[in-house]
């Protein structure tokens, strides 16, 4: 195994996935994070927003308990789960599944870190349409939770 900057990113990411990363987020994210959403065209800058964008996320894709942290646990049908992963230097694609409002989703998240293992940039692209749809719809709703 290398020790590449993204290898020890992805290791944390994995660890905050499962709840057991000291610090969570501000742990791994840079404060000038970038986070390139499937549905908003305008990048999101800053580690606050990509923060709030992120927890949004695993509210959405986190199966039907809504926690990511609970269906990265676990192996069954609808849960969230990387069934692909490639890192190189301080760059990984990380391919999941998961299910939303019944509909099956698949998409990548493309993370870039600096030399210090730091997330500096995450997007998000999804397909199937259905998919981004009802993604679009809970993320709204969850981003306006979160937000007020």
């Amino acid at each position: 195994m290398s020790d590449a900057p993204i290898d020890s990113c992805i290791a944390n990411w994995h660890l905050h996935l499962l709840g057991e990363l000291d610090g969570g987020l501000d742990a791994i994210l840079h404060e000038d994070c970038v986070f390139l959403s499937p549905i908003v065209f305008t990048p999101q800058q800053g580690r606050e927003i990509t923060k709030l964008y992120l927890t949004a996320a695993g509210g959405t894709l986190g199966g039907e308990s809504g926690s990511v942290q609970d269906a990265v646990g676990k192996s069954q049908d609808g849960s969230f789960r990387y069934v692909k992963e490639i890192l190189q230097g301080n760059h990984a694609m990380l391919e999941f599944e998961t299910q939303v409002d019944g509909k099956y989703a698949n998409g990548v998240d493309i993370i870039t870190c600096d030399d210090d293992g730091m997330i500096t940039e995450f997007k998000v692209m999804m397909r199937p349409l259905q998919a981004i749809n009802a993604v679009h719809a809970q993320m709204k709703a969850m981003l306006e939770k979160l937000s007020g």
